[in-house]
């Protein structure tokens, strides 16, 4: 069956960096564009990056410039790396497969950017 699964989430303080993974399984990896949503307290899941099969990227323009999405189509795993982190980046964030007909989740992993 289809399995994402997040890692790497943590606290750190303002300025810092962190890498998420999301390991796939189930499905084509290579075949698949993916995705990081994020979803802060009392706001609605947004999209922070995306990837394609091809490897272009896409970028939320609060991310641009400190955020870099890659995969790495060997190991089924698609990576988030964030940089000069805020305190606005705090959340939940997600991985998601655009399979069809219907996308799929991860089960999210936490960031806290804070002093």
């Amino acid at each position: 069956q289809v399995q994402l699964v997040e890692s790497g989430g943590g606290l750190v303080q303002p300025g810092g960096s962190l890498r998420l993974s999301c390991a796939c399984s189930g499905f084509t990896f290579k075949m698949i564009a993916m995705n990081w949503y994020r979803q802060a307290p009392g706001k609605e899941r947004e999209l922070v990056a995306g990837i394609t099969m091809a490897g272009g990227t896409n970028y939320a323009d609060s991310v641009k410039g400190r955020f870099t999405i890659s995969r790495d189509n060997a190991k089924n795993t698609v990576y988030l790396q964030m940089n000069s982190l805020k305190p606005e980046d705090t959340a939940v964030y997600y991985c998601n497969a655009n399979l069809w007909p219907t996308s799929r989740w991860g089960q999210g992993t936490q960031v806290t950017v804070s002093s």
